[in-house]
């Protein structure tokens, strides 16, 4: 699987120690990297279908101090989606009130019926990117109903209905961004960990170092703004556990990339 690092701060901050060690990694997931620098309504991304440590563009962009406030970056282990540019991570589309939503994904959907429909409309092959365009749709139809754009208590109440749903049977560890709130959700144990520094709180798939850090809650959707936890969701109790029915799909599909 994928693996992901991120970062909700107060301020913006150097990350390169952080980034150097989450993208050694690279080597056990080589089939692409990306990294987001997320602040209000933009979202400057640069990604490659490479392995991040054979990467020229990466080692350069890493050999000079890298700040950022909002940020994820992600290494890529496929396992639906060829190796190209177009599946890599992370990806951004805007809703219909002009809103930018950003997002990384580690895991899979097995089944989900609802993402069905955004085949035709993506642009890669992942169902990663089918879930960012089903997000999208989802806040764009109510705040249709609403005749107006929701406020964050509302949009993080529509994203806990949704990953409550989506996360029965499906491996679902994500972060997205919404230009305002930073949503941090895991459904598969001992694979996502948070660090607590002074205005800061990092994440990422493994520790990146001895310091103290502690698995994300899990099961529950959070969201956080400049560093501090500001929405708890439901704890929706489905958890992801890796079966031979699972397996043999993954297998299936990854031989076939």
């Amino acid at each position: 699987m994928c693996q992901l690092f991120g970062v909700c701060a107060k301020d913006s901050c150097e990350l390169n120690q952080y980034l150097n060690r989450f993208f050694a990694h690279s080597t056990e997931h080589p089939h692409g990297w990306g990294l987001a620098f997320l602040e209000n309504n933009e979202a400057q991304i640069e990604k490659e279908p490479i392995q991040a440590s054979k990467s020229h563009y990466l080692k350069q962009r890493l050999s000079v101090p890298v700040w950022g406030k909002n940020v994820f970056a992600h290494i890529r282990y496929a396992t639906i989606g060829n190796v190209e540019y177009r599946n890599c991570h992370p990806y951004t589309g805007k809703d219909a009130g002009g809103r930018r939503w950003t997002l990384v994904h580690n895991g899979t959907i097995f089944d989900y019926p609802p993402l069905n429909g955004y085949v035709e409309l993506q642009k890669g092959d992942t169902d990663s990117e089918r879930i960012l365009l089903y997000l999208i749709h989802r806040i764009d139809e109510e705040e249709k109903r609403l005749e107006r754009k929701m406020n964050e208590k509302e949009r993080f109440q529509l994203l806990d209905r949704i990953i409550m749903e989506m996360s029965r049977e499906n491996k679902l560890n994500l972060m997205i961004y919404d230009g305002e709130l930073f949503y941090v959700h895991t459904n598969c144990a001992k694979s996502l960990y948070l660090l607590r520094e002074e205005e800061r709180v990092i994440f990422s798939t493994v520790p990146l170092d001895e310091k103290d850090w502690q698995p994300v809650p899990f099961t529950t959707l959070l969201a956080y703004k400049q560093g501090d936890l500001v929405f708890t969701g439901t704890n929706h109790g489905n958890e992801y556990i890796e079966n031979e029915e699972n397996l043999k799909f993954l297998y299936s599909i990854f031989s076939d990339l």
